[in-house]
């Protein structure tokens, strides 16, 4: 085959170098269903962690400033990107014109009873539903999703199902997490809750999305899965 690589490469490269998080891992096979949801920030954490895009690396972003806490174990969904499609379905959802996606890959909000101490983990989630967030002119949504056999959230299957409280204090983080006194930013809005099919569809347009931008990479990692039969 033209696209084989040598086969001492191909075996030993996951011994010599760690997968991207974002680009190296799928987001499961079952997606939109269920995905594989790599986790960045947990409540606990009092420092903002971010996936460095081009090492792969989780990175100190910044010192929380604030009070705020996040409400869940927050994340990105693997080999997703907000970009044209996903800014498309924002402006139709909202009647807004000239939303565009962040750029980002798609955000999750993973839901669990137990304490989860730290980051740069994998988890499988369900997705239940989302916030339709704007930041500016950008399109930034938040699916929110359960941990999978959790003990309280996992037989939740609609976002609705969740405490209005629990879901305003997610809604609460979101809208208030980047006010700093003093500095002016662009207005965050949430315009709306939605439920597991439309997560769904965010999701699935976040692929395309991904598709459209770093379909090459993809493209490579499935020639190295062809060659070691592994994914």
């Amino acid at each position: 085959m033209a696209n084989e690589l040598p086969e001492d490469l191909v075996r030993y490269l996951p011994m010599l170098y760690r997968r991207h998080p974002w680009h190296g891992i799928t987001c499961g096979e079952d997606s939109p269903r269920k995905v594989i949801a790599y986790i960045e920030i947990v409540p606990t954490d009092t420092v903002k962690y971010e996936l460095d895009k081009r090492t792969g690396y989780l990175k100190v972003d910044r010192p929380q400033q604030f009070s705020n806490v996040y409400p869940s174990l927050y994340g990105l969904i693997p080999q997703t990107y907000c970009g044209e499609k996903i800014g498309q379905l924002c402006s139709e959802r909202t009647g807004k014109p000239g939303i565009k996606g962040d750029g980002d890959p798609l955000d999750i909000c993973v839901l669990c009873e137990r304490d989860i101490t730290h980051g740069d983990i994998l988890v499988p989630a369900i997705p239940i539903g989302g916030l339709r967030m704007i930041d500016g002119d950008e399109a930034d949504d938040k699916i929110i999703a359960v941990l999978e056999g959790d003990a309280v959230y996992g037989s939740i299957t609609e976002v609705d199902q969740l405490p209005s409280t629990l879901l305003d204090r997610l809604e609460h983080y979101f809208l208030t997490y980047k006010q700093a006194p003093g500095l002016d930013r662009a207005k965050v809005e949430i315009p709306d809750i939605y439920g597991r099919h439309e997560a769904y569809d965010v999701i699935r347009r976040s692929q395309d999305d991904y598709e459209s931008s770093y379909g090459e990479v993809k493209r490579t990692k499935e020639i190295l899965a062809s060659t070691t039969g592994k994914s």
